[in-house]
């Protein structure tokens, strides 16, 4: 949005001195927003012209004071255009710090947020995936309406954000945005991320996020159960569409490969492991960590099945997958039609991979976190935890089997 900046001159009645002159004010509008400064000239009211924002006639005291209003609105012309020349956004409150000569060296948030942002629009398909983008995006959008909101400014010195910028900040999160804990949380991690970015370039002597905490609610994980996996397996599917998205899904459960990575995988990404088997070695775009993966044989039928698939061969791409969105509406299908009462996303796949196909079945930890890319075990350890919730389960059967066993011992005793 183009800003526009409108200049108007005007006598000041209210602050009339007891000679009657009347001070001479400038009022300087931008988008809606104004401030008043003094041009530290007077008028008699009489000889003011309100429609021009002048004083009247030709005399030498009207030339005088004309000519210094004439040279004030081109100190504010002047100013618009420095900032503009240096991407700082043009405010009220910066064309007054520029005015008035105040901190010539401020640096202000949303260019420097932007600077960020372009940086990472840059190395998109290189280093960052599209959806970090759109992260920062939405979260500068954020930022500017939050300030709005607060300060009801649209940019901000660094050197102005405190603790309280960002208890503030995380308050209109989850108040006006009505963002859920973790949602507010991430927004305010990829805010800290700017802020780390003014400290490493000494534009900052505190960092404002010192003695901020965050709350994450650890999320439970949804996955799905030996027998869920096998009534997708079993399931006679009457469309081509349903089977190729049915055995995409299998494959990312029987590897733990997120979409991106099931996308990225090329016939060249499978070579032999040290035991002489068939691996896949990749590396996850998320993270840039390796994941190497074993081909179990479920996994090599899915690849054979697709070897001669068209776009396999077109593209160099080992399955023929679809868009993230279509393969989560197919996978909605799926699930009504096996009954599963689930909300089945495609990443559910990579969580089966971890809880159900692995973990249950006695794969060490160690060994999961390495096939899955993560950096950190502590990752990995959260799947471990869902698995408690099976114990618990498990148990209570057991329990029950216990509690009937019992009852018929007691019953055989009364009687």
């Amino acid at each position: 949005m183009k800003t526009k900046v409108s200049i108007l001159f005007y006598a000041k009645k209210a602050k009339a001195a007891a000679n009657g002159l009347v001070p001479i004010y400038t009022r300087i509008t931008i988008n809606g927003k104004r401030i008043e400064l003094s041009t530290n000239r007077f008028v008699e009211i009489s000889k003011w012209s309100t429609e021009v924002g002048k004083m009247k006639g030709s005399s030498e005291e009207a030339r005088s004071i004309n000519n210094h209003l004439d040279l004030l609105k081109s100190q504010i012309r002047d100013a618009e255009m420095e900032l503009i020349h240096k991407k700082i956004t043009v405010t009220t409150e910066t064309i007054k710090s520029k005015l008035l000569g105040v901190d010539e060296r401020a640096r202000m948030l949303v260019p420097i947020f932007q600077d960020h942002n372009n940086k990472i629009k840059e190395l998109v398909g290189k280093e960052y995936a599209p959806g970090t983008l759109e992260r920062y995006t939405t979260s500068l959008k954020h930022t500017i309406e939050f300030m709005q909101w607060k300060y009801n400014v649209s940019d901000i010195d660094i050197t102005k954000i405190d603790h309280a910028f960002i208890t503030d900040y995380e308050f209109w999160l989850r108040s006006v945005r009505n963002c859920a804990n973790n949602t507010a949380v991430k927004y305010l991690k990829n805010f800290n991320k700017i802020i780390k970015l003014c400290l490493a370039n000494d534009w900052l002597d505190k960092n404002p996020f010192a003695k901020y905490k965050s709350k994450v609610k650890e999320v439970e994980r949804v996955y799905l159960t030996e027998a869920e996996i096998k009534s997708i397996i079993e399931k006679d599917f009457k469309t081509e569409r349903l089977s190729l998205v049915r055995d995409i899904f299998l494959f990312s459960c029987f590897t733990g490969l997120a979409y991106i990575d099931v996308k990225n995988l090329t016939k060249s990404h499978i070579s032999l492991g040290i035991d002489g088997e068939k691996w896949i070695f990749t590396h996850r775009q998320k993270t840039e960590s390796a994941s190497k993966i074993p081909i179990l044989p479920v996994t090599q039928m899915i690849i054979d099945k697709y070897e001669n698939h068209p776009q396999c061969i077109n593209e160099d791409k080992l399955l023929p997958i679809l868009s993230n969105q279509k393969m989560n509406a197919y996978l909605k299908e799926i699930a009504g039609v096996c009954e599963i009462e689930k909300e089945l996303t495609f990443h559910i796949a990579r969580h089966t991979f971890a809880t159900t196909v692995t973990l249950t079945n006695g794969v060490p930890i160690e060994s999961v976190s390495k096939m899955l890319g993560h950096k950190n075990l502590r990752t990995t350890q959260h799947y471990a935890k869902v698995l408690d919730r099976k114990v618990s389960d498990d148990m209570k059967i057991l329990r029950d089997k216990f509690i009937l066993q019992e009852n018929n011992q007691l019953s055989r005793i009364s009687n």
